[in-house]
């Protein structure tokens, strides 16, 4: 089993999204993240008299468990669906996950993690 964790634009969400639904990817987790770019500058916006700081940059944080054999698939899809060419386009890690345990069944490994279903219905 493998982990994909992405950080991506939240402006790419929705494509991202579809891009995953494409390749059989019907859940994952999300959340809201915040950072700090080596390449980004940051800068001091005004907005009817307050001040903001960009120097925090808002991205949206994606965590996939899947099987192996759906990981090369899964990445090139956020790779592709994620990308604008600019500087801040996000980072994609890929990890190996040890084991899987669905809480509500008790399932372990394989049957409980993400992508399409060994099983046909």
């Amino acid at each position: 089993m493998k982990k994909i964790e992405a950080i991506i634009r939240t402006s790419k969400f929705e494509d991202v999204k579809d891009a995953l639904k494409q390749v059989g990817i019907d859940f994952f987790s999300y959340w809201e993240a915040y950072g700090v770019g080596n390449e980004q500058v940051s800068e001091h916006h005004s907005y009817r008299g307050t001040v903001y700081d960009t120097h925090f940059i808002s991205r949206l944080f994606i965590s996939i468990v899947l099987k192996d054999e759906n990981l090369d698939k899964t990445v090139a899809a956020i790779e592709k669906s994620a990308y604008t060419g600019e500087i801040g386009d996000g980072m994609i890690f890929t990890y190996s996950v040890e084991e899987s345990i669905r809480i509500r069944t008790g399932e372990r490994g394989r049957a409980s993690t993400t992508g399409p279903s060994d099983e046909k219905k």
